[in-house]
């Protein structure tokens, strides 16, 4: 047998089909098909026919106009946006832009290979190339030097050096020169990423233990053009419930039933807004799913009727491990439904978790999703919306499941090797197609730790079980910016760690931090102190009920954000690399960590213990979003910091509508949008919606909708007319104009009224502040102007002079 290297070999034949082209070279077979101007799928294999990766990619080729050229050294293949160049002798393909600037190209000595099973691409590295996302992975926010693996783990109370972890998304972007290129290896296989580590910059590769190599090469003009094709293969998000974007309390584990009704009041006794309670695994009857522990749970209907009418969501965990019990119902019916993984001798695989001896459903096979769905029912009956998938990677105890335990794969038989890393993802597809089908027109949520690329077509992703611990609240940041730029603009973290006890400071940091996450959560582990936002002392609980309060300050805004990456994936929280990306001072430091709100608001994480911290301004005039003060971009600051400030600012020209204070999002606000504009010689613009928040009904344009544009040099604001048939449920609009030095408005040709009013979009935490009269700590905005009309549906202009 020859375990040497095998490198692709020349082109002996190929044809022409359509827009693809196929055929063979040293041996393997090869195709190549764009699926639109932006994007080509690259095929090579080594068996008869081509491997097939059902569940990730959604995208169909679309039937665009090309011009394929032939030539005795190679083949040519040219669309609107990039240009494909395969080389015939040997086989070897590069990549350029319209303009004709090389973006990315195979290694010229070892291009395609095989070690065995092993299949892998070695690319050319420039000298100056960036790498960014893939994920949920460790590390700096350059992936340069650093390599990953792709094998869904249980890893828990991992660090800054652990790989893998429990997401799996095999899509990064390159930047060669200053220009933006994509890379999805659609391989469910343990897959594996060089970027140039440990070769002297040799070459990068990309490797899957078994299988085709199977990408999808993406040309994009920014990195956010590259995400947005790479959201058109893979899919977007579904619109989440509104309550899902609200504050969200959960513990391992609230029981018995007394404690989840003492949470609840507590929130509304002190008047912190929260829309979520959790309920972890000693809500179920000896760990089992499908069940209610009688004892503790005695009422979970009344229990869960009750936080509704408070205004509060239930969301319960779900494992995959259904115990070996017989006369439990869903293990009975599961055997007569012939759902659970087998060994290759037909007998199911079992395994030790929570439970006990399990069997594991196979999610790979529509079969199990559907028999999972029905069973689902037990939870829509009591009124549960929302779904918390665990332990899904899956993970048992030992964690080590036979490579030879087999999945149905849609069809295909195959083994764990195969199957592993889209468990999950099909876990947590069972469980929201299930709820669909459970609650009709609403709109669930779901949540999981386990997933591969794809999965934020279903739900939103936390990072995991992590430790309480100010490197762990940065590099939580730092996953989630990178789950962003690989497609999953939902996720977050356990504020204050999951693992060990958060300290006052740390916790009302990361809370702050967390504020402006896409998933906001407070999550502790058993037999550690408490982890609500009072549990730390009047101080933490103070600072803590003024960042929930601003959470829900944000909200349209925040849902407008939600309903962007809906419609074309962009990231909610993006990291400085999307914007910036060729801003050389935000690849170290402090900046590695900021990211920001949409595309306005720019939050810098610092840790809890420093009175001062060095943070970077990108390009452009910013304004410190509590105070108002202004300050020019393109530098680093040293700025002083305390346990209740944190660093935002807002960008010149930004548009934010906010709205009052609600103690959920069920609740109804005053009906006045206050919406803050910030001055600057700019044009920009900022898409508002709004919907009923729970029902699918948006889908058929029940919706409100409009464009919001500013021109600082024309000196006008325009809200656009609406679109959609939705009645807002804003009745009066207060514009708040932040650096503006004019006095003279108008609002549709009419003079406007200006006036002046001090403003706090933050409290001051006074009564434990030594220096209460220092406007840093006080949070308060002096004699900012506004001017207010009717929020009325038609255009709205603001013009000054």
């Amino acid at each position: 047998m020859n375990f040497r290297n095998e490198s692709l070999g020349a082109i002996t034949s190929f044809q022409v089909l359509n827009n693809t082209i196929e055929g063979e070279a040293g041996n393997r077979k090869f195709r190549l098909t764009p699926y639109n101007h932006n994007i080509v799928r690259v095929q090579v294999s080594k068996y008869e026919t081509f491997d097939e990766y059902p569940f990730s990619v959604v995208m169909q080729p679309e039937n665009i106009a090309t011009k394929i050229s032939d030539s005795s050294e190679e083949i040519l293949l040219t669309t609107e946006a990039c240009e494909m160049k395969v080389s015939k002798s040997p086989f070897r393909i590069s990549f350029y832009n319209r303009q004709g600037e090389l973006l990315n190209e195979d290694d010229p000595t070892f291009g395609i290979s095989w070690l065995g099973e092993e299949v892998t691409n070695y690319k050319s590295l420039a000298q100056d190339e960036i790498f960014l996302g893939m994920g949920e992975k460790s590390g700096g926010l350059n992936r340069r030097g650093s390599s990953y693996d792709n094998w869904n783990s249980d890893a828990f109370g991992f660090n800054n050096d652990t790989d893998p972890l429990y997401v799996s998304t095999p899509f990064f972007i390159g930047v060669r020169e200053g220009r933006p290129y994509g890379i999805f290896l659609d391989n469910t296989y343990k897959s594996h990423f060089n970027f140039g580590t440990s070769n002297n910059d040799r070459f990068s590769y990309f490797s899957a233990s078994g299988g085709d190599l199977n990408y999808y090469f993406i040309q994009g003009d920014t990195v956010n053009d590259v995400i947005q094709q790479y959201s058109k293969l893979t899919g977007t998000i579904q619109m989440p419930p509104k309550w899902s974007l609200g504050f969200q309390q959960c513990r391992y584990s609230y029981y018995p039933d007394h404690e989840v009704y003492n949470i609840a009041d507590t929130f509304r006794e002190k008047k912190i807004p929260a829309d979520v309670i959790y309920l972890d695994i000693h809500y179920m009857k000896d760990y089992m799913a499908f069940t209610f522990d009688n004892e503790r749970f005695p009422n979970p209907k009344a229990l869960i009727e009750k936080l509704i009418s408070q205004g509060f969501k239930v969301v319960v965990i779900l494992d995959p491990g259904i115990a070996t019990k017989k006369g439990y119902g869903t293990y009975d019916r599961g055997l007569e439904k012939d759902v659970f993984v087998k060994y290759p001798d037909g007998t199911a695989y079992e395994a030790s978790v929570w439970p006990g001896n399990s069997h594991f459903t196979d999610f790979t096979d529509k079969k199990g999703r559907d028999w999972w769905a029905d069973e689902l029912k037990f939870y829509t009956d009591l009124g549960l919306e929302g779904f918390w998938n665990d332990m899904n990677e899956p993970a048992c105890w030992g964690q080590d499941i036979p490579d030879m335990v087999e999945f149905d794969y849609d069809g295909q038989q195959v083994t764990h090797k195969k199957a592993r890393n889209v468990y999950g993802f099909q876990m947590v597809r069972a469980t929201y197609e299930g709820a669909r089908k459970q609650i009709g027109n609403k709109r669930p949520f779901t949540l999981t730790r386990s997933g591969f690329s794809g999965v934020q077509r279903y739900s939103a992703v936390w990072t995991g079980d992590n430790v309480a611990g100010d490197d762990h609240m940065l590099l939580g940041v730092r996953l989630v910016n990178s789950l962003g730029m690989a497609g999953v603009p939902v996720a977050g973290y356990d504020v204050g760690g999951f693992v060990e006890e958060s300290s006052p400071q740390l916790f009302s940091r990361w809370l702050a931090v967390a504020t402006f996450a896409p998933f906001f959560r407070v999550h502790s582990m058993v037999n550690v102190r408490d982890s609500e936002p009072w549990a730390y002392g009047e101080e933490v609980e103070e600072i803590s009920r003024n960042y929930i309060n601003l959470r829900y300050k944000l909200m349209p805004y925040l849902y407008s954000l939600f309903y962007r990456a809906y419609q074309n994936g962009t990231p909610i929280n993006k990291s400085l690399a999307v914007d910036y990306t060729n801003d050389p001072e935000i690849y170290h430091g402090n900046a590695q960590h900021e990211f920001t709100l949409g595309d306005w608001l720019l939050v810098c994480p610092t840790t809890s213990q420093q009175e001062y911290a060095k943070i970077y301004l990108p390009e452009g005039n910013w304004y410190r979003f509590f105070t108002d003060e202004k300050v020019i971009g393109a530098q680093h600051l040293v700025i002083e910091t305390s346990m209740e400030d944190l660093p935002v600012y807002a960008k010149e020209g930004a548009i934010i509508p906010l709205q009052n204070v609600v103690q959920n999002t069920q609740e109804v606000h005053d009906g006045e949008m206050k919406l803050h504009i910030y001055h600057g010689d700019v044009e920009t613009s900022q898409q508002y919606f709004e919907d009923d928040g729970e029902t699918f009904d948006f889908e058929q344009e029940a919706f409100y909708r409009r464009q919001m544009t500013f021109n600082g040099n024309e000196k006008r604001i325009v809200l656009s007319e609406k679109e959609g048939n939705f009645q807002s449920s804003f009745k009066r609009l207060k514009v708040y104009l932040h650096g503006f030095e004019s006095t003279e408005f108008q609002i549709n040709g009419q003079k406007a009224d200006l006036s002046t009013e001090d403003i706090r979009l933050i409290e001051p935490v006074t009564e434990f502040d030594p220096l209460p009269q220092r406007d840093k700590k006080n949070y308060l905005i002096s004699d900012i102007n506004f001017i207010e009309t009717d929020f009325i549906d038609s255009e709205i202009e603001i013009i000054w002079s």
